[in-house]
């Protein structure tokens, strides 16, 4: 059994690389990290992420997916560890919004993330080895 101390939270950005094959080298890579997360256990998103996804994939990407390709997508990846936004997770991301002068939409990352017991973000949208709440930000494309 997965401790949540051990997930580790993926953006939409990150995803997106993984079912856009327009950048073949961050496909790669994103596939990659996806594969090791379903392998062991420690893939988890929020309901925003699925949402971003499911807009991006079939209408913003050079080669959309057919909602019914994206839908399966999304049905799957529900099967990660998910955090479900409420109230009280909005008003929190104001507030790590407002502390941190990120985004909201990052601070929402963050603040479900942090409700999950994340202990990394990937995504290349805040910035590599950056800390927020506790959690550490890593870009699987940036040069090791």
């Amino acid at each position: 059994m997965i401790e949540n101390s051990e997930l580790e939270f993926v953006d939409t950005c990150i995803l997106l690389y993984a079912y856009d094959k327009s950048d073949k080298n961050k496909n790669s890579q994103a596939v990659s990290l996806i594969a090791g997360l379903w392998k062991s256990g420690r893939g988890a998103l929020s309901i925003q992420v699925l949402q971003e996804l499911y807009v991006n994939v079939t209408k913003k990407v050079p080669n959309p997916l057919t909602a019914s390709e994206a839908a399966h997508i999304v049905f799957d990846l529900g099967q990660w560890k998910l955090h479900r936004p409420d109230l009280e997770n909005v008003l929190e991301a104001i507030d790590i919004h407002q502390r941190n002068q990120i985004s909201f939409w990052d601070a929402m990352i963050v603040c479900s993330a942090k409700n999950l017991g994340c202990k990394t973000i990937w995504t290349e949208d805040l910035n590599q080895n950056q800390h927020f709440e506790g959690i550490k930000v890593q870009n699987p494309f940036s040069p090791k």
